[in-house]
């Protein structure tokens, strides 16, 4: 059916580019009627080719720029147009740097409603490359046999790859490695529409330790040897090679079965002078640079004494748990997945660290639970999912009477949402850092420290 709009699907359009969205995508507008073109960029006047219309906005294709930006960049990647990985390469480091706060400021004003509330310049990478040190890698059939890659955008369409510029070169080496192996013994790739095959992912993680690889599959692991031989030649460091069994129809990359191939069962990894060990399933932050400056600035803006019991909400393996205990009296870390507290108790005993403790269970739970249970609590981390908190957690932290609260998030909306609701309960906003955490995405880490008024 065709909308009554000023452009059609189809058609060629030119326009100029007014704003960036923290997805990539210029916003222009035909006669008051906002068009998205991917990897186009503000100021920029270009050609595109319209290719969806819906009744509030179009989508365009970019054909041509006839006035390149200044904050135009080369992107490093040879997929990058097609991949759905990253969509900021084609942006100077420093203009993303600025698009990333203003994406923080305009959610911390619009949607928190905090007019009077400071942003601080986003801390950055000196060398923005290289960083990750975690890769999901799907991998299918393709016209050369077995591929290995990302997912296009909004698609399970593998565009095949032979390297990522943002990924640890180790981990993007074993996939490969695996990737290879199984196309030398005819391993089957998992066909999502026919839900026929048996190899379906590949996860690499990496520290300075060494390397983990986990190998999905639907059932059995066949050649096992040779694939612990081929990762060892592809990668020198490996330290762990890990079975993971998924065989639901589901797009979830990790089942719940696990046996150890090679190696140990965790990975090693040091963070602000401790040694953490890292399961499969556990949650670790993928920039090892960026994390260092993300906890610090948690620490700094606590300030404690040493007096303090500080609860750490979604704790995870207990990073940021271990850190604070180096400078309170007594931490509890909380979490729902049950490996990751298992390893957070194993990095506490092997760092000598005997006043934090942790609990298993949802923090909509266990911290209304531990306040009305007394715990008298001085200050409260909460690192929540993109979601953000659950409203029987934020209530939890206004009953407690913690004078300081930080609150770290990967999404700036639900950030804005939640401070509100501190905010609206006693709590104001004194800082607001943003970290880098995931140059050439959309993404911005923030840091807030809110305190009791």
């Amino acid at each position: 059916m065709k909308i009554n709009t000023p452009v059609q699907k189809n058609e060629d359009i030119s326009l100029h580019i007014d704003s960036l969205t923290a997805q990539g995508q210029g916003i222009g507008k035909v006669d008051g009627f906002a068009m998205f073109v991917p990897q186009a960029l503000p100021g920029e006047d270009v050609d595109a080719h319209v290719i969806k219309v819906h009744t509030g906005y179009g989508i365009a294709k970019l054909k041509a720029v006839r006035n390149p930006s200044p904050n135009r960049a080369a992107p490093r990647c040879p997929v990058y147009a097609q991949c759905g990985g990253c969509t900021l390469q084609h942006v100077r480091y420093e203009a993303q740097l600025a698009a990333k706060h203003a994406q923080v400021q305009d959610a911390i004003r619009r949607l928190g409603g905090f007019t009077d509330v400071k942003v601080e310049p986003v801390l950055g990478m000196t060398e923005p490359w290289r960083y990750r040190n975690k890769g999901s890698f799907p991998l299918g059939s393709g016209g050369s046999g077995v591929v290995m890659g990302f997912y296009a955008p909004h698609s399970h369409r593998i565009v095949p790859m032979e390297d990522c510029p943002i990924q640890d070169a180790r981990g993007i080496a074993a996939a490969c490695a695996v990737r290879d192996w199984a196309e030398q013994y005819g391993i089957a790739p998992y066909d999502e529409a026919t839900q026929r095959g048996d190899l379906r992912h590949v996860m690499a993680r990496t520290s300075a330790q060494g390397v983990m690889a986990v190998i999905v599959t639907t059932g059995k692991l066949p050649q096992r040897d040779a694939l612990v031989a081929n990762l060892k030649k592809r990668v020198p460091d490996l330290a762990c090679v890990l079975h993971n069994i998924n065989r639901t129809a589901s797009n979830v990359i990790l089942g719940g079965e696990y046996a150890l191939v090679y190696g140990a069962a965790r990975l090693e990894t040091n963070i602000g002078g401790l040694r953490f060990d890292v399961s499969a399933q556990s949650f670790l932050q993928v920039n090892p640079t960026q994390t260092e400056a993300l906890y610090q600035t948690v620490l700094s803006f606590l300030n404690l004494n040493g007096e303090e019991t500080v609860a750490d909400v979604y704790c995870g393996i207990g990073a940021i748990s271990l850190l604070l205990a180096k400078a309170a009296k007594k931490v509890i870390g909380i979490d729902n997945v049950a490996e990751a507290v298992e390893d957070a108790r194993r990095n506490a005993a092997q760092n000598d660290i005997r006043n934090a403790e942790f609990i298993c269970g949802n923090a909509e739970d266990a911290l209304p639970a531990l306040v009305a249970q007394g715990a008298a609590l001085q200050a409260i981390v909460v690192d929540p999912p993109r979601k953000g908190c659950e409203q029987a957690a934020l209530q939890a932290i206004l009953r407690s009477g913690a004078k300081r609260v930080v609150y770290v998030s990967c999404d700036p909306a639900t950030l804005a949402r939640d401070c509100r609701i501190l905010a609206d309960g006693g709590l104001r906003i004194a800082r607001v850092q943003p970290v880098d955490m995931f140059p050439h995405t959309g993404h911005v880490e923030t840091v807030v420290l809110l305190e009791k008024i």
